[in-house]
């Protein structure tokens, strides 16, 4: 590749935070017309480089030649005028405005006499970028009301707004299914037909292959390796990343279910307006089982997990928890009852971010440290390093601020205070959203131990990988109705995606049958969810020392 290729090259950027080294002597080529893509694992200083790129931080050493000439951005909006644009991994966008409005935030279209901001024309142009990602989300509606993955196309359709010969995604696909990956895909190709050139950030390793042209490996605030992407695999990636190989991060352990801990019945949630969100949705989940729940974007899935924590009194239908059936409406009754929910988006609703990691991980257990009307510090400093060191939770002490640890100790964080609260059945959606390819081996050889322990796992999860990897079975949501159920070795990735896509007759494993057979339900209406109702055949005594013996004690 010869110099004019290069539309962009950092050289040499050091970059230290008090006696901190984010980056150090880092090389980075953006060539032309190409996506450049840049890996690393959480703190490796992926995201310092792209702020320095695009004027949000100052570098301490180095320089950025922008067409072979020096140039040193201020801020933002000087990058933007260069024409460098970021979509940043935490979305950036302000939930009581419209989707239209921050769209064209910073560059509002201006009426006649360039006064007042001319809303219709606004908006229609909003609805031709949403159309061109092939999303028909209101340019009326308020981002506050989107789901996460609809805020992140707001936030893409936001970039292509603006006129940018270099744009820098970070982990643009985190909140996306299969479907909308495709379309981005496709904008990707023509942007580059274009002649702009992407920064692409991502911790999904297929996808970079799929999508990139050239990769820069950063480790531990260094340059690694840069190569052209066609030249590579997924193992050498891993490997120069974290130093070993693949095989070791999808790793699925062998274990015989134990008794039934959670069962639903026909569970239904009403669409505003009218409808069904969810649609008669019935399975269990056993003891030391891992269950997948797949599905496309708006299947339906994380509602699914709300509608089990109580988000929902509205919802209608049956909940038992290892045999006992589920009476309390809210959170904390459902906590209090075994259940606990780790969130897709941990920043807006699994963190606090002005706490630190100790009053994060104890936030819904603290009655538990309470000694007499006073907290006891030394029972909750003592539960929360045990869990730091179970879990691997890297930061330099329990009473570091949550912002500051990478995305992937910042889950783990979360993930520490559901164990606290001793649940029988673990709820995780999304659980790897974000993270790196060594914080998610550290998650899923996590869900095997607790697996092991006894634990009941239903996780949400738009891998397929992760899906066939890691699950004992595998759930199928498709318009809010169960498509499809799985064991593991009869899954496929072509079943799995007819299933997500199915407008027709469901299609079931031999799972079901053996469901059916131990449905304690057989017919009639769903009930609501604190009605008594028929309940199952009662659990084995032994079930509740089972949990107490089994479980991660607090």
């Amino acid at each position: 590749m010869t110099a004019p290729d290069i539309v962009l090259r950092a050289e040499g950027i050091t970059k230290i935070y008090g006696g901190t080294v984010a980056l150090d002597n880092v090389d980075f080529n953006v060539y032309r017309g190409k996506v450049n893509v840049l890996i690393g694992e959480n703190g490796a200083g992926k995201s310092t480089l792209m702020k320095i790129i695009a004027g949000a931080e100052t570098a301490t050493r180095g320089r950025l030649l922008l067409e072979g000439q020096p140039v040193q951005f201020k801020s933002p909006r000087e990058a933007a005028r260069a024409g460098i644009g970021i979509i940043y991994q935490e979305l950036n966008l302000f939930p009581n405005l419209s989707v239209a409005e921050n769209i064209f935030l910073d560059q509002e279209a201006l009426g006649r006499h360039g006064i007042l901001v001319d809303r219709r024309r606004q908006q229609a142009e909003a609805r031709r970028l949403l159309q061109r990602l092939e999303q028909p989300l209101d340019p009326q509606e308020l981002v506050g009301h989107l789901r996460l993955g609809q805020q992140q196309i707001v936030e893409i359709a936001k970039a292509l707004a603006r006129d940018v010969r270099i744009l820098i995604m970070d982990e643009p696909t985190s909140a996306l299914t299969t479907a909308e990956v495709e379309i981005l895909f496709r904008v990707i190709r023509e942007l580059k037909a274009q002649g702009v050139s992407i920064i692409y950030i991502s911790h999904k390793l297929e996808e970079l292959l799929r999508i990139g042209d050239y990769v820069t490996v950063l480790r531990d605030s260094h340059r690694i390796a840069e190569a052209p992407v066609s030249a590579i695999d997924v193992n050498w990636l891993v490997e120069q990343m974290i130093g070993r190989s693949v095989s070791e991060t999808y790793v699925h352990q062998e274990r015989t279910p134990g008794q039934e801990l959670l069962r639903v019945e026909h569970l239904r949630l009403p669409r505003p307006g009218g409808g069904l969100l969810l649609d008669d949705i019935s399975f269990q989940v056993r003891a030391g089982e891992i269950v997948a729940l797949y599905g496309l974007l708006g299947a339906g899935r994380t509602e699914l997990l709300e509608c089990l924590m109580g988000l929902h009194p509205e919802a209608s239908g049956s909940l038992w928890i290892a045999g006992q059936r589920l009476r309390g409406r809210h959170v904390s009754e459902r906590i209090a009852e075994g259940l606990v929910l780790v969130p897709e988006d941990r920043q807006r609703e699994g963190l606090v971010p002005t706490l630190s990691v100790a009053q994060n991980i104890v936030l819904a257990s603290l009655r538990r440290y309470l000694s007499g009307p006073v907290l006891s510090r030394k029972k909750e400093l003592a539960a929360v390093r045990r869990l730091m060191g179970e879990l691997g939770i890297k930061a330099p002490s329990p009473q570091t601020l949550i912002e500051a640890l990478s995305g992937g100790n910042q889950q783990k964080v979360v993930v520490a205070r559901g164990l606290l609260t001793e649940p029988r059945v673990m709820l995780l959606d999304e659980p790897t959203r974000g993270i790196d390819i060594g914080a998610k081996a550290d998650l899923f050889r996590l869900m095997n131990r607790l697996a092991s322990e006894g634990l009941g796992i239903l996780f949400v999860s738009s891998e397929l990988r992760e899906v066939m990897s890691v699950a004992d079975r595998i759930l199928v949501l498709a318009r809010g109705r169960l498509t499809g159920e799985f064991r593991r070795e009869e899954a496929s990735e072509e079943a799995l995606v007819a299933a997500a896509s199915a407008g027709q007759e469901p299609a079931t494993a031999a799972t079901r049958d053996e469901q059916a057979a131990h449905s304690p339900v057989q017919s009639g209406a769903a009930d609501p969810v604190d009605r008594q109702t028929q309940a199952p055949a009662p659990a084995a005594s032994a079930s509740e020392e089972r949990r107490h013996q089994t479980r991660p004690r607090a």
